[in-house]
């Protein structure tokens, strides 16, 4: 099994990887993991401290070699209002519930939740089904899990 040491940033420019691996946006955030590549690749992540991986970035291993991270399309909701004002209150009620979210300045994006899409269709929001990769913000302090509980170590 190969070993992770460090991770590169989106567009590092260092050549051709060994493999890849998509990740859904929750499991780009990872201390420490067992990761299997598209290609069987085995590769344990194992850092000191809790690490957001980019999309288009990489995973450097102990020999020199690296494996591209690319982020998973993933089912969500697409949330646009009628006025810049509508989205920040939309994007208050949201946070408000401790729900991840990618925000944009004409849409939020969020995980599906009927739940959240009733409420946000009840403050006027215009919400539609989309698939794309997600790239929700982290909280300041520590990242929210679907949950609502912090990710420490994955």
């Amino acid at each position: 099994m190969l070993r992770a040491v460090s991770h590169l940033p989106a567009r590092h420019g260092r050549g051709a990887p060994i493999d890849t691996i998509t990740l859904p946006h929750d499991e780009r955030r990872l201390r420490r993991k067992l990761l299997t590549c598209s290609g069987g690749t085995e590769v344990m992540v194992d850092f000191p401290a809790t690490v957001t991986l980019d999309h288009d970035g990489a995973l450097v291993l102990a020999d020199g070699r690296f494996v591209t991270v690319l982020a998973a399309p993933e089912l969500l909701y697409q949330i646009r209002a009628g006025s810049t004002a509508h989205l920040v209150r939309l994007a208050w009620h949201i946070g408000n519930r401790h729900t991840s979210a990618q925000l944009e300045d004409d849409r939020i994006l969020i995980k599906r939740d009927h739940v959240l899409k009733t409420m946000l269709e009840g403050l006027g929001a215009l919400v539609d089904d989309v698939t794309e990769p997600f790239f929700a913000e982290h909280g300041a302090y520590h990242s929210h899990g679907d949950s609502g509980h912090a990710l420490l170590a994955r």
